[in-house]
């Protein structure tokens, strides 16, 4: 959106992660003024290093960015170490003016920002500038949902009901989607649609690996709708299968995935994979396969700083306590939630920084 009308001037700084830019997204749609997208990208040795933390734009490269030139805004939105130091320099041209809005984890102080929207499972510290979700944001909505619905009910329609949406995510951290995880999910979700009498509707995700979705094909016998994800795939059903699926199964390594099942508001089970030390669910007996990047991963969690590490196992702790997910096996004992969500609490306090109502 350009920015036209009235209302604080408003950048989102967006960099080359979807998941970072649509949590950004997300917070200003719900912004009752315009906004204008500054992309920006990095210099290749930056890629996947971590830049300095001080107010710089000495690692993106300026002539693949948009221009960050004045005016400049009132408020910038951002996420990722990588967009933090921009952040500050645009503040730094401002004047000191600019207010600084991060998600997800900072790696300067929160004192440096006006506030930083998380989640459990970055272990950052109470703070007055630190607001604690549950989840990551999203955008999903009632409206994205129904759109979607009317969308792909013909191509499920043959489908027998109740169907059960399975989203496959992929290795992250400690833990491992391999073959014997892969092979143990798929026979508990073909038990689940099977005692039904349902069908599953299946889909992969960017980092779901070759072997472990033909593991988990091999286990399948009920009914079943299989994507295979692609990217910037104008096909992709994955709305499809959250607004039709009665029940919804996700792999619990992402948490962005999990953000989105619960916000439908149906039943939602959380699969866990196996991992070296941090068990996803206690005493629940995942698979473990071997990964030696996992591996060194949970001798960070262990003997490393905490800021250079996550513990996803925070957030599970969450949804199960406020009864918006179960593991996948036990009952689903959902209750009666109260108050703004996620996205709300975080659009009000945005406001706020601006002293607007």
């Amino acid at each position: 959106m350009a920015q036209t009308g009235a209302g604080p001037r408003t950048w989102l700084v967006l960099g080359d992660k979807r998941g970072d830019n649509g949590q950004v997204e997300a917070v200003a749609a719900g912004l009752p003024w315009p906004w204008e997208r500054r992309q920006v990208q990095m210099q290749p040795q930056w890629v996947y290093g971590k830049p300095p933390v001080r107010p710089s734009l000495d690692h993106i490269d300026r002539e693949k960015s948009d221009p960050l030139e004045p005016p400049w805004p009132d408020l910038v939105i951002s996420a990722g170490m990588r967009n933090e130091p921009v952040c500050r320099w645009i503040r730094a041209q401002s004047g000191g003016r600019t207010r600084i809005v991060h998600i997800g984890r900072p790696w300067a102080s929160p004192e440096r920002f006006d506030l930083v929207v998380t989640t459990p499972q970055y272990r950052l510290a109470e703070h007055p500038r630190v607001l604690q979700n549950s989840v990551t944001l999203h955008r999903v909505s009632a409206a994205r949902l129904a759109a979607a619905a009317r969308t792909w009910e013909p191509e499920f329609a043959e489908l027998p009901g109740p169907r059960i949406a399975v989203i496959l995510g992929g290795n992250s951290g400690p833990y491992t989607l391999g073959p014997k995880t892969a092979a143990q999910i798929a026979r508990r979700v073909n038990r689940m649609a099977e005692q039904r009498g349902g069908s599953l509707l299946v889909s992969t995700s960017a980092r779901t690996p070759a072997r472990a979705l033909r593991a988990f094909e091999q286990q399948i016998s009920v009914p079943c709708f299989l994507y295979r994800w692609r990217p910037d795939d104008a096909a992709n059903p994955y709305f499809g299968m959250l607004a039709l699926g009665d029940e919804l199964v996700v792999t619990a390594d992402s948490i962005s995935m999990l953000s989105e099942a619960c916000a439908t508001g149906k039943p939602v089970y959380m699969a866990p994979l196996g991992g070296y030390g941090y068990p996803m669910q206690a005493g629940g007996g995942a698979e473990v396969d071997f990964r030696f990047t996992a591996l060194t991963y949970s001798w960070l969690m262990r003997f490393g700083p905490r800021r250079l590490s996550r513990d996803i196992r925070l957030v599970h702790a969450r949804l199960l306590s406020e009864g918006r997910a179960a593991w996948l096996g036990e009952e689903f004992r959902p209750t009666t939630a109260s108050g703004p969500s996620d996205i709300e609490r975080a659009v009000e306090r945005v406001r706020g920084l601006l002293r607007l109502t």
